[in-house]
Parts: C-alpha cells; sequence; structure tokens
C-alpha cells in the first residue's frame, strides 16, 4: 500500500533552531517585486504565508528544498541551510 505525501511527511524529524532563523525575507524587496505571492505558491511545505501585508516564513517546517530560492528574485529573500544540528532530517527512504 503506498502512503500519501502528508504521512510520509510526518515521519520526518524537524531540530528547530530557536536562536536563528536561516530564512530572511527582506519585505521592501517582497513588495517591489512581487515576490511574495511566488513564495506562498510553489513552497511544497506551506513555510511562506502573508499577514498584514507581509511576507512571514515559518522556517521549522521547512524542508530545505530550496524551491523559495528558484522564484525569488535577487535580494528579497536570504535562505542558508541551518546550522549544524538543526532543521530537517527525512526518515523516508
Amino acid at each position: 500500500m503506498s502512503t500519501t505525501v502528508p504521512e510520509r511527511l510526518a515521519r520526518n524529524r524537524f531540530v528547530l533552531d530557536e536562536e536563528e532563523s536561516h530564512i530572511v525575507i527582506d519585505q521592501e524587496a517582497c513588495r517591489a517585486t512581487g515576490a511574495g505571492k511566488a513564495l506562498i505558491a510553489v513552497c511544497p511545505a506551506g513555510v511562506y504565508r502573508e499577514q498584514d501585508g507581509e511576507i512571514l516564513a515559518d522556517y521549522a517546517a521547512c524542508l530545505e528544498c530550496g524551491t523559495c530560492l528558484a522564484v525569488a528574485p535577487p535580494g528579497a529573500l536570504t535562505w542558508r541551510y541551518p546550522r549544524g544540528g538543526f532543521g530537517v532530517s527525512f526518515r523516508e527512504g
């Protein structure tokens, strides 16, 4: 029997770095370029959302796939892998 994507994602382990986000959004650049709508649309983990005109990122749920980097214009998003020992650990293999 096959499993669904949400079932597979539920098997992952996330170690949250509460001191430092690995995603930083430049709100001005997002507004100027419209990058926010693209980030919200393409993220497979639903990390990005809009609230009160700003784009927010729930970096704790990030799958570290880099999809956001492919659609964000230069300067709108700073993304790097989480510090060692933090981030997602895929258990489905």
